[in-house]
């Protein structure tokens, strides 16, 4: 029986794979590519939110003259979901993030308004101590300082939750010696209660 869906290919015997000629691909090409969005935006035109992780057919082209450390950046066209207007974005090697170039407005992000801080202040102590080794030394000892402080904090936490677990524990077992006696002392009780005299049961009267 022949195969129903020919997906094969006959190679003569005297094949030469090496005389096969490159494909080049013409500078600035754009290419067909689905992907997902890497961070959620809003539309400009309609007002519509994508969010991040939504599969969209986009198309690649490389940005030409910019370039980060030697890496490429690369742009993407994309429409969106609801009006179908074309939005771009490109990556941003320097950040490990991408950009909105076109077309949309990146929602706001708490975590990346913290991140962007943090790096401003490294930045900045950075090109403080770049050559002053008097402010340099200055910031180490107050790093240490600061890490001194923590432990501190720390080990008083930590003494804390021990004093208070033993407290509770104590408690414990003051209640349940209260409540829940041990035959011990159910004995003791029982001659205590002895030592005090006869207990007399009165007849119950009579239903007649």
């Amino acid at each position: 029986m022949g195969e129903r869906k020919v997906l094969n290919k006959y190679y003569p015997p005297n094949f030469d794979p090496s005389k096969l000629l490159r494909v080049r691909r013409r500078k600035n090409k754009q290419l067909k590519v689905r992907m997902m969005l890497p961070k959620s935006i809003r539309c400009n035109t309609c007002g519509n939110y994508i969010y991040k992780g939504t599969k969209l057919n986009s198309r690649k082209e490389d940005v030409i003259g910019e370039t980060y450390l030697g890496i490429q950046i690369f742009r993407f066209y994309f429409k969106c979901t609801k009006c179908s207007a074309e939005m771009a974005i490109k990556t941003d090697p320097q950040n490990s993030d991408y950009a909105v170039e076109s077309g949309a407005t990146r929602n706001f992000e708490p975590w990346r308004a913290e991140d962007e801080e943090v790096e401003k202040e490294r930045r900045k102590r950075e090109s403080e101590e770049m050559g002053d080794a008097m402010k340099s030394l200055e910031n180490r000892t107050l790093d240490s300082k600061r890490e001194m402080d923590i432990l501190a904090a720390l080990d008083e936490m930590k003494s804390m939750k021990r004093r208070k677990v033993s407290e509770d524990a104590l408690t414990k077992a003051n209640v349940m010696a209260h409540f829940c006696p041990g035959p011990g002392t159910r004995k003791q009780n029982k001659k205590t209660q002895n030592n005090k005299g006869p207990i007399y049961k009165w007849p119950k009267p009579s239903t007649n």
